[in-house]
């Protein structure tokens, strides 16, 4: 029998106890910050907008090619303050700005008194429609970002981590011909946010000539994303040990979800470590499908349906002993910031969603000498430009 959202995680609560703890809500509410100004009591009012997002260059990976990304731009206000939230939306998430924007038309927030009520307001969105991860993470992003506003501080510091402890995070190098990523890989290199390792996508049967044209440019550490496109376990593990040689550092999601076995089979024989991402969404995922498949898993804000499962996540993960690293879809400040604010918990980032595109709205998080920089910021560390 599928357990309820709420249930798994008080179960998982007890089995992880001991383990890495999530971080906590710990926010005190101000004296009469939800009394209006004619003495009434103020309700939460969410508001969004479609704002597709336009790419710098076109994005290929290894099962489709795109020039824009689907996203919808999501505000709650509350007593004078407003949170910003956004769902981003790749292809291969199965949501468009139509499920988006149907779905949100179904939220009624002004039926809680308390904004402070994150669990009982995030079970009822959760409880609204099956699906719609993105969607709901636009909601959950934007009430982190009133609460952290009505106490008028960052996230990170609420939860008690140290910004000094985020990683360094990547920049993406699409599939492409040679000349091309060449070309994008000495961009990348020049950019003034001096990284210090890229991610290269992969798949698409030219592996080993998109390596070799990224190392004429540049030494610098590697990731690697397959996107599913390896079908052959043995040749995928003869891959990896050659990748392991030319200085990359995990193999993330090298085979179709669906080839369990084969994946474990991978896992348990690769150099490098296996990292999970269309594998897995949901909190529940990690034991069922993760657990004993992959070495770790990559935590994305719209898959997870936001902060506050992806908090669970990590707790999870940890006394599991996986690897946990934070990505991003292509997405504005608004979302990459978001998850920035629990950067401090993982091993590595993929952070780069908002250097992708040429119409941000947002500023926030930056990355400065290739490593993660959280702003001082409340919320989640955002203004709009």
């Amino acid at each position: 029998m599928a357990l309820s959202r709420r249930n798994f995680t008080k179960m998982l609560g007890v089995a992880a106890a001991g383990a890495v703890v999530a971080p906590r809500m710990a926010m005190g509410k101000p004296a009469g910050f939800n009394i209006n100004k004619k003495g009434g009591k103020a309700k939460m009012k969410l508001t969004f907008k479609p704002y597709p997002l336009e790419m710098q260059h076109t994005f290929t990976v290894a099962e489709y090619s795109r020039n824009s990304t689907p996203d919808v731009l999501t505000q709650i206000e509350f007593d004078g303050a407003v949170g910003y939230g956004e769902a981003s939306m790749p292809p291969y998430l199965g949501e468009s700005i139509a499920t988006a924007t149907a779905f949100l038309k179904k939220v009624n927030l002004e039926q809680f008194p308390d904004p402070f009520r994150i669990d009982d307001i995030l079970t009822y969105v959760d409880s609204i429609a099956v699906g719609n991860p993105a969607a709901k993470a636009s909601i959950d992003i934007a009430l982190h970002d009133l609460l952290g506003k009505l106490v008028n501080q960052p996230l990170y510091k609420l939860w008690g981590l140290n910004p000094n402890n985020t990683p360094y995070t990547d920049f993406t190098i699409g599939i492409d011909k040679p000349e091309v990523v060449r070309a994008k890989t000495e961009e990348a290199i020049k950019m003034k946010q001096h990284l210090k390792v890229l991610k290269v996508k992969l798949g698409r049967g030219n592996d080993q000539e998109m390596i070799d044209t990224v190392r004429s440019v540049t030494n610098l550490p590697l990731y690697v994303d397959v996107n599913q496109g390896w079908k052959d376990k043995s040749k995928a593990l003869d891959m990896i040990y050659w990748l392991k040689e030319k200085g990359v550092v995990f193999v993330e999601q090298p085979m179709p979800k669906d080839q369990i076995d084969d994946m474990a089979w991978l896992t348990e024989y690769s150099p490098l470590p296996t990292m999970a991402d269309e594998a897995f969404q949901r909190l529940p995922d990690i034991v069922d499908k993760i657990k004993g498949v992959y070495s770790g898993i990559n935590i994305k804000l719209m898959k997870s349906t936001g902060l506050y499962e992806a908090q669970k996540m990590i707790t999870v993960a940890r006394a599991l002993d996986m690897k946990v690293m934070v990505g991003c879809m292509t997405e504005t400040s608004c979302g990459v910031s978001a998850v920035a604010q629990l950067s401090p918990l993982v091993d590595w980032g993929d952070m780069d969603g908002n250097l992708l595109i040429k119409n941000d709205p947002f500023t926030g998080m930056k990355v400065v000498d290739g490593k993660v920089t959280l702003t001082d910021l409340p919320g989640i560390g955002i203004k709009k430009i």
